[in-house]
């Protein structure tokens, strides 16, 4: 039930509350949308656009780490910045529950417009952070509800007012034909452009394959006479109308090739002030009255807890932000009672120049440097000094509780597993008190789809693999993977509600480590993965997980905060770290996770990885497909897995009949209710859904 905060009470704590909050001076509101009662739990709500214009005191401890912040100063010393948010409040604040969770917007993309807490009155805050996307690189004069957020910060200047310059790189893959092509970092435009559009001052080369451990095979120099920072296509060909944002290659560009461009730039983005803003923007609505020129709060007096909440990239962020001690504002004040980085296993590469936030930790892409873990623990392999991610609010007294949750293409893709066992990988490391960790077996990046159609051929199975994200990645050649993160999340989200606001501990923290033998070395004979004939001879078997490398970033590089200037483009490769992977029993299914219905009650093996295919971008083809997942259904009959060679039980071997398989539903369900993982409700639905699937019909 929603707590009702009596009027006079939300009065009384809006004029306790300062006049002026943290650096937020003044905001404004764009649009005020209402949302209907019965799509947001029946309370009546309303959606708040606007801008927050903020200033910062570079001087202040709560900013000193913001790199290249004092070459980032106005003429009065202030740095300044506009972030957008959206405020998603019940119109009636004495419906208002007291809770704010506070969004960080993946690459700049807005969440669905029903917050996910709908019906209980909290309060959803988003607000901007990265100001190198492209809404943020435009200049913007109103925000919306429905339009892609931005942050403007400033472009760092030397003392005298002249550029500060460096080289930056990006890369151009899975691209063919006569046609320019834009540099690309994830799905947004590099956002750094040549200082000179003279290609003798840069260097592009191309490239036939690199390894997932950084080896390159075949590169080439292009010479500066054969491209052109211009747009072309087969009506205007080289050398094109000249344009930094684009490359033109006399010859086209060939699909099964990669190109890579080093190039002179003066865009160095102060990006670390989108930490402050995050904070600022959360801690003006957590707190204040009223901004500088006398604009009220739209939720003045009535938040009392705060979780921050980012998903993937956006996750990243928040361990990065509680890393560098943005958790405690410019008045020494805790921001969040409580974070949840959600499927992300490392800190975002963005307080450093030449940043590109946008990177999944592909070839060169920073992220992985320097501690990953919350507590203390040397790094040995890498010579660093004994270092967590809690070391700056431990310091301050302002850590929040923080629960974080992962799946397995955390641990096969995005390098996860040395914030579990250190780079040396000879011991678990330790959580704090205040930290859950909780792991979901097998699964996709922030889960599939769900449902149990999904994993029978015949009845809901697809015939193509899913796209790979990323760079123009391609698909994958095995289905997609369909164990979902949903049940669990919405599990998570009230024990995390009731841990921040009523002092409730949560499950104990599940995931694989070392001493239960159930993490191991990343290669097929160590995790015990079943020989299946459906992966030859076409895909290899589990020896190809995503490896973290040891850049070289340059002696301006500080790593253990990632901070500092990035002064090696591309950065050459020290070494290449061990890496660790759950054990799988028989099926080939992970061990160490939570409960999960659709791994209790399986019908086919569930992989946290899956391999690219051919076909129109064959660059990647053979290696793993990103962060995507896969799976291999199980045979029906035990004459159909033994006419194959599986070695796995077929469906009737294990369920017998259709109202068997709906019994092991119905017992796994049992078993994820009472560890905490389930809420009745999912349960419920869960058992229909099985009964009502064609599993063995």
């Amino acid at each position: 039930m929603p707590r009702c905060i009596p009027r006079a009470a939300i009065v009384a704590l809006a004029l306790a509350a300062p006049l002026a909050q943290a650096r937020v001076t003044r905001i404004v509101i764009d649009e005020t949308r209402p949302l209907p009662a019965a799509a947001s739990g029946g309370i009546a709500t309303e959606q708040i656009a606007g801008r927050a214009f903020g200033e910062l005191d570079p001087g202040s401890p709560a900013n000193s780490l913001i790199n290249d912040v004092l070459l980032a100063r106005d003429p009065d010393g202030k740095v300044r910045y506009v972030a957008t948010f959206v405020l998603t409040k019940p119109v009636d604040l004495a419906r208002a529950s007291g809770m704010l969770w506070h969004e960080v917007p993946n690459r700049g993309l807005r969440r669905p417009n029903v917050p996910a807490e709908r019906g209980n009155g909290d309060i959803d805050l988003t607000s901007a952070w990265q100001g190198d996307n492209a809404g943020a690189t435009a200049v913007r004069a109103t925000a919306a509800v429905e339009q892609p957020h931005w942050l403007q910060l400033p472009i760092a200047r030397q003392a005298d007012g002249s550029p500060v310059t460096g080289e930056v790189f990006g890369r151009i893959v899975n691209r063919a034909g006569p046609g320019s092509q834009p540099l690309i970092v994830q799905t947004n435009p590099v956002p750094y452009k040549p200082s000179s559009l003279d290609t003798r001052r840069s260097r592009l080369v191309s490239r036939v394959a690199e390894s997932t451990r950084g080896e390159v095979i075949g590169e080439t120099v292009i010479p500066p006479t054969d491209w052109a920072w211009a747009r072309c296509d087969a009506s205007q060909p080289f050398p094109g109308t000249p344009d930094p944002t684009q490359i033109c290659l006399k010859n086209g560009f060939d699909a099964s090739r990669l190109y890579q461009v080093v190039f002179p730039s003066a865009d160095a983005y102060a990006l670390g002030v989108g930490f402050a803003a995050w904070r600022d923007v959360g801690m003006f609505f957590k707190t204040a009255r009223a901004d500088d020129t006398g604009t009220p709060n739209p939720v003045a007096g009535a938040v009392t807890h705060s979780i921050g909440r980012g998903v993937s990239q956006s996750g990243n962020f928040l361990r990065g932000w509680l890393h560098l001690g943005f958790n405690r504002d410019e008045a020494g004040r805790q921001v969040h009672d409580g974070l949840w980085p959600i499927i992300a296993g490392r800190r975002i590469a963005l307080n450093f120049r030449w940043a590109q936030p946008d990177g999944v930790l592909e070839l060169y892409q920073a992220g992985s440097e320097g501690p990953q873990w919350w507590l203390p623990h040397p790094d040995p392999v890498r010579g660093g000094a004994a270092a967590g991610l809690l070391d700056r609010c431990t310091a301050t007294r302002t850590c929040p509780k923080v629960i974080e949750h992962f799946g397995a293409a955390e641990v096969w893709a995005l390098k996860l597993t040395p914030e579990w066992v250190g780079t040396e990988g000879r011991t678990d490391l330790p959580l704090p008190p205040n930290v859950r960790r909780y792991y979901i077996a097998a699964s996709n990046h922030g889960g599939g789809a769900g449902g149990f159609d999904t994993s029978v051929p015949g009845a809901a199975l697809p015939t193509t693999g899913p796209v790979c994200p990323g760079n123009n990645y391609g698909t994958g050649v095995l289905p997609a993977n369909p164990v979902p993160h949903t049940e669990t999340v919405n599990a998570l989200r009230v024990h995390f509600r009731n841990w921040v606001m009523k002092g409730v501990e949560p499950p104990p923290s599940q995931w694989p480590r070392l001493a239960n033998g159930t993490l191991v070395p990343a290669h097929k004979t160590a995790l015990g993965f079943p020989t299946l004939p459906q992966l030859r001879p076409t895909i290899p078997e589990p020896d190809f997980i995503m490896p973290v490398l040891d850049y070289d970033w340059g002696p301006q590089f500080n790593a253990a905060d990632g901070s500092g200037v990035a002064g090696h483009a591309p950065p050459p490769i020290r070494q290449v770290l061990p890496m660790y992977a759950p054990k799988v029993d028989a099926d080939g299914n992970e061990l160490g996770g939570v409960p999960v219905v659709l791994l209790d009650a399986p019908l086919g093996t569930y992989l946290g990885w899956n391999i690219t295919a051919g076909g129109a971008r064959p660059f990647h083809q053979g290696q793993i497909c990103n962060y995507v997942g896969g799976m291999v259904p199980f045979a029906k009959t035990r004459a159909e897995r033994q006419g194959s060679g599986d070695p796995r039980l077929s469906l009737e071997e294990r369920y017998r009949s259709h109202e068997g398989y709906v019994a092991a539903v119905r017992k796994a369900t049992e078993r994820a209710l009472n560890a905490g993982f389930l809420l009745p409700e999912d349960a419920e639905r869960l058992v229909r859904e099985a009964d009502a699937s064609r599993v063995l019909r």
